[in-house]
């Protein structure tokens, strides 16, 4: 299998990126004050670009990327660019986590405990591996 390259953080999407940290949504308000400053053993960065496409929240050293999925994503247009997106990151090698805005409204606790398990799970997978 051939490697790709994989363009992160390009300058060309540097404007968007800091549009998108400037005004976050309010679920994403919520569950980057869970995921900053390694609380999960884990660094997580937020708007994080990845080939063309910027993602919500992205641990790169476990590969998992978290996507909040709000009314905008209620569109059959929107949802086909996700499926695009989520394609190419799962080719890539990336875990993708989807949630709503409403789980992140409703019990978060319970949300991030999930996210801290997968994190010890991949952080496992990782160490794992050759």
């Amino acid at each position: 299998m051939d490697k790709k390259y994989i363009y992160k953080n390009t300058h060309k999407l540097k404007d968007i990126r800091q549009s998108l940290r400037a005004n976050p949504t309010t679920a994403e308000e919520i569950l980057w004050q869970h995921l900053r400053r390694n609380q999960l053993g884990c660094k997580f960065r937020r708007q994080f670009s990845i080939n063309s496409v910027v993602v919500d929240f992205c641990s790169e050293q476990l590969k998992l990327v978290i996507e909040l999925d709000g009314w905008t994503h209620d569109f059959e247009k929107t949802q086909l660019k996700d499926v695009r997106k989520q394609t190419m990151l799962e080719e890539n090698g990336y875990k993708v986590l989807r949630y709503t805005n409403e789980q992140i409204f409703g019990d978060i606790g319970v949300l991030v405990d999930g996210i801290a398990k997968i994190c010890r799970e991949r952080e496992r997978n990782i160490g794992a591996r050759p």
